[in-house]
C-alpha cells in the first residue's frame, strides 16, 4: 500500500527541499507536477472567478494522462465541488514521467491549492 504513493510522495517532498537541493531532482518530474497544478488552479481561476480559499487534492492521474479520480483531503465543504470541477476540467493531462509511474500504472498527488 504505500509503495502506490511513495513515487508522488517523494516528488511532492523533493518540491519542497530548499534550492540548494534541486539540482539532484529531475527536471521533467518537477515540471509535470508544476504543469498538473497550474493546469488545475488556471481551469478553476478560468471557470469560476471570485471568492474562494483553500484545499488540498488528492488527483490519480493514468499513465496515458487521463485524470482517474479526484478527492479533496481538506477545504470548505463549499469548495469541494469547485475544486473537483477544476480538477476534472483540466484534464488530461501529459502522461507522466516513468519515475512518477506506480507498478499498477498511475501517479497520485496530494498538493495545496488555493482557489481564487
Amino acid at each position: 500500500m504505500v509503495s502506490r504513493f511513495l513515487p508522488a510522495l517523494l516528488v511532492l517532498t523533493l518540491l519542497s527541499v530548499s534550492a540548494l537541493a534541486a539540482p539532484r531532482v529531475d527536471t521533467k518530474a518537477r515540471a509535470w507536477v508544476a504543469d498538473v497544478v497550474n493546469r488545475i488552479g488556471a481551469a478553476d481561476r478560468a471557470a469560476a472567478p471570485g471568492r474562494g480559499g483553500p484545499v488540498t487534492l488528492r488527483v490519480r492521474i493514468a499513465a496515458n494522462g487521463t485524470l482517474d479520480g479526484v478527492e479533496i483531503e481538506e477545504g470548505a465543504p463549499a469548495l469541494a465541488e469547485r475544486a473537483r470541477r477544476a480538477a476534472q476540467a483540466a484534464g488530461p493531462f501529459a502522461p507522466p514521467p516513468p519515475g512518477l509511474l506506480t507498478l499498477e500504472g498511475y501517479t497520485e498527488l496530494s498538493f495545496p491549492l488555493t482557489l481564487r
